[in-house]
C-alpha cells in the first residue's frame, strides 16, 4: 500500500480521523529510506522495512499500533564476523488532533508521521554488543584467526617484564610429620 507523501512512514488518517470507533489495519513494505542507527548494528538504507499497522480513531486523536520488522547489519565484537539479525519491534503511541504538552505527535493533514517512533523503537532493539554465536571465542590474539575452541594459555607465554614473579607461585605447604 503506497502513502500519499514521498515519505514511507506518513500514513494516511483520513477514513478514521473524527471518527470515534473507527479503525483500519494497513499492511506497508518500503525500503528502509536512510539508516536506522550509528552504533554497531544498523539497519541500512534501502533494507525491506515491513509494517503492520492499526488506526483507531479516538475522541482526541488516533491510537496508532504497530508491529515493524527488518532487518540489521553488525560485526561481531568478538570475531569481527558479519552478522545478520532479525528486528522486530512494536509501538503504540497517541497523535492528538490538536497538540498538547503532554502529547508529543500530532496529525497532520490527515497524516501521522511513524518515522521517530519507528527510528527510536528500532534503535532501541538493536544490540550494543552484537555477537554471531553466544559461544564465539573470538580471535586468537598470536594469530588472528578465529578461535573455534578454547585455547589454553601456557606459561612459556608469559610477558619478560613479570618473568621475575614466576617464582611466588602458591603451593601449598607442607607440614612433616
Amino acid at each position: 500500500m503506497k502513502t500519499s507523501s514521498s515519505n514511507p512512514f506518513h500514513i494516511n488518517v483520513f477514513d478514521v480521523s473524527h471518527r470515534i470507533g473507527e479503525d483500519r489495519e494497513k499492511h506497508l513494505e518500503f525500503p528502509a529510506p536512510e539508516k536506522l542507527g550509528e552504533g554497531i548494528a544498523v539497519v541500512p538504507a534501502g533494507t525491506p522495512i515491513v509494517m503492520d499497522v492499526r488506526l483507531e480513531g479516538l475522541h482526541d486523536g488516533i491510537l496508532v499500533s504497530a508491529e515493524v520488522e527488518s532487518t540489521a547489519t553488525a560485526e561481531c565484537v568478538r570475531c569481527l564476523e558479519p552478522v545478520t539479525l532479525p528486528v522486530r519491534v512494536e509501538f503504540q503511541e497517541l497523535f492528538a488532533y490538536s497538540p498538547t504538552e503532554e502529547l508529543e505527535y500530532s496529525v497532520h493533514d490527515n497524516h501521522v508521521d511513524c518515522e521517530p517512533l519507528v527510528r527510536d523503537a528500532v534503535v532501541l532493539e538493536l544490540p550494543f554488543q552484537p555477537l554471531c554465536d553466544e559461544d564465539c571465542l573470538g580471535l586468537n590474539p598470536e594469530t588472528g584467526e578465529k578461535l573455534t575452541e578454547p585455547s589454553n594459555t601456557s606459561a612459556s607465554n608469559i610477558d619478560p617484564r613479570w618473568a621475575a614473579l614466576e617464582g611466588f607461585t602458591s603451593t601449598p605447604e607442607t607440614t612433616a610429620e
